[in-house]
């Protein structure tokens, strides 16, 4: 890896910049020969794989009283006369 000093990164930055984005060579600015920071390509983020709404329709079935399942229970339970 290829390290400048401060002064030669100054003075070159548009280049050394279009050689790690495009070659994919990052570099060092040093100081004084001591390495301060690494530049490198950012790497395009992975796209999130999107999300299917509506990929099971027809294969899940609910029952036509669906909503009102369980509701003679959950009314006892309301009125205290849970069993």
């Amino acid at each position: 890896m290829q390290i400048y000093n401060i002064h030669d990164a100054k003075t070159n930055l548009s280049r050394l910049i279009e050689e790690a984005v495009n070659g994919g060579k990052p570099f060092v600015i040093a100081k004084a020969g001591k390495p301060l920071v690494k530049v490198a390509r950012i790497e395009e983020e992975v796209a999130k794989p999107l999300r299917r709404i509506g990929f099971l329709k027809g294969q899940i079935k609910a029952p036509a009283d669906f909503d009102r399942m369980g509701a003679d229970e959950i009314a006892s339970q309301f009125e205290g006369n849970a069993s």
